[in-house]
């Protein structure tokens, strides 16, 4: 198949929905795609701003002040250290390298590519933009004979599930035994929640405890869209293996798949400055610790959501049903339908909208009660 193939987009299944929550007297509260609503830091804005010369084209592999930024950031926020530079490279944004490693890696008709049972839908699509398999399935021993790309999330979007040391382990541990590659979308590693994800940092499948030392065929893949509310950046890289991401690297560079030299200054000061992100996540802790009592009063059950940046919430009954019944508070939610055929009654609620926002919904939610 190709580009032409590939099914309507899914979220204009929502439009009706949207139009019935803005309807609602005090407006709709857009709690669906999850697009970031806060401003951009000003000292990131600002290394954009003085990177704007940019009359040479920028370096497919990125300047060598942002691998550097990139590796030191690995060492310092993820726990992995000692990453070599050749084991880093910028992508524009973390979506189209989702939806475009399996042609960067040169899979084809016959080949499996694996991606979680409640999953964001990009990993299908890159499968199935190459005619290879697309398999969802969590439990690392069903994964088939065959199996030639592995796609984690960890924390999960929509679930917000966590996998721990251990299971990280187990993951490399049969990917190698398939011969697949495994990739990691760690995008909202810095939103912890739950304990002990609270308090602890949360795994990277690059930390020497789940390789012992050894990168060969792991990866990385990492955005700073929601920690530095740089969305309209396209702003993400891909870490790991150094002789996959050299690969990768080579054909992007044949694709022209730069981000630009301003993108790229901006980085460098965003992957710095650990401050900012540290506002970011008091926002979102905030607007949760709003939004998850309100669901429940209103008679949702949140599954999973230990992390990340969405609630995982279900009724018990069909979750365009329960997209109808927020519809009618001024809500918008995305249905779970969105993110694979396991979860038919769950829906997924963003933290992303302004405080003020969050605290109307929050007040709906408790007048409605459970139904």
């Amino acid at each position: 198949m190709g580009v032409a193939d590939l099914d309507d987009y899914p979220w204009d299944a929502v439009a009706p929905y949207a139009e019935k929550a803005r309807r609602h007297p005090d407006g709709i509260v857009d709690l669906s795609i999850g697009s970031p609503v806060d401003p951009t830091p000003g000292v990131i804005a600002a290394a954009l701003s003085s990177a704007t010369d940019a009359h040479a084209y920028p370096l497919t592999a990125g300047s060598p002040g942002l691998r550097e930024a990139i590796v030191e950031w690995y060492a310092r926020r993820r726990g992995v250290p000692d990453l070599p530079v050749d084991a880093v490279i910028p992508t524009v944004g973390s979506k189209e390298l989702v939806a475009l490693l399996p042609l960067l890696l040169g899979l084809g008709p016959g080949d499996v590519v694996v991606h979680p049972r409640a999953a964001y839908p990009t990993y299908e699509v890159g499968a199935r933009l190459v005619d290879a398999t697309p398999l969802a399935a969590d439990d690392p021993a069903s994964w088939p004979d065959g199996t030639r790309l592995v796609w984690l999330n960890s924390p999960g979007n929509p679930d917000g599930r966590v996998r721990d040391v251990a299971a990280l382990r187990a993951a490399v541990q049969r990917a190698r035994e398939l011969g697949a590659v495994l990739a990691a979308d760690e995008c909202y590693a810095e939103l912890g929640w739950e304990e002990p994800w609270r308090t602890e940092r949360i795994p990277s499948v690059l930390d020497p405890a789940v390789t012992a030392g050894d990168l060969t065929g792991v990866l990385s893949a990492y955005s700073l869209s929601k920690q530095s509310n740089l969305a309209g950046y396209r702003a993400a890289f891909l870490a790991g293996d150094p002789a996959i991401v050299t690969r990768v690297l080579t054909a992007r560079r044949h694709l022209g798949l730069m981000p630009p030299a301003p993108v790229q200054a901006a980085m460098v000061v965003a992957l710095g400055d650990d401050e900012h992100v540290d506002v970011q996540r008091e926002r979102y802790r905030r607007r949760r610790d709003l939004l998850k009592p309100a669901l429940e009063a209103a008679g949702f059950r949140i599954d999973a959501s230990e992390a990340g940046l969405y609630l995982w919430a279900t009724e018990g009954r069909d979750a365009w049903d329960s997209l109808d019944r927020l519809a009618e508070l001024g809500i918008l939610a995305g249905p779970g339908s969105f993110y694979g055929t396991h979860y038919p009654q769950h829906i997924r609620v963003s933290l992303t909208a302004s405080d003020e926002r969050v605290r109307s919904a929050s007040d709906r939610l408790r007048a409605a009660g459970a139904p």
